[in-house]
């Protein structure tokens, strides 16, 4: 019993550290706040990873949604910002991480994931583009 337990911190412990390894940096709410504030600026995008009816419930300016889970279904469009840093968020990070992911095995290289995600958006009374 003991080694069963063991293996199993062992594989955990090898888990946590290659999802740790392939962590996307992060991008404060400020920083964000202030490319938002560039006009015109098309060197990113906000990448929502939410459902369509959350975004339409309050988003960030400008941002784009694709589900999470239709990412990949969705990398001809997402293609043309391979090149763009993008800032992915879904409600509190879970989601994100899986689009991000996805992003990253397609060969998208200037990933950000935003800091406190959604959550952390309208905690800090953010502005938020209601539909």
């Amino acid at each position: 019993m003991f080694i069963k337990k063991l293996l199993s911190f062992a594989l955990f412990s090898l888990l946590s550290l290659n999802v740790f390894a392939e962590q996307t940096p992060t991008i404060s709410q400020a920083e964000l706040m202030k490319l938002l504030t560039q006009p015109n600026d098309s060197s990113f995008i906000v990448l929502d990873v939410r459902t369509p009816q959350e975004f339409n419930a309050g988003h960030i300016k400008n941002a784009i949604n694709v589900s999470h889970n239709t990412v990949k279904d969705n990398l001809s469009v997402l293609s043309k910002y391979k090149d763009k840093m993008v800032v992915v968020h879904c409600r509190s990070g879970k989601r994100a991480l899986v689009a991000e992911h996805v992003l990253k095995e397609n060969g998208f290289s200037n990933l950000r994931h935003l800091d406190g995600d959604m959550l952390g958006w309208v905690d800090a009374k953010l502005p938020l583009i209601k539909e």
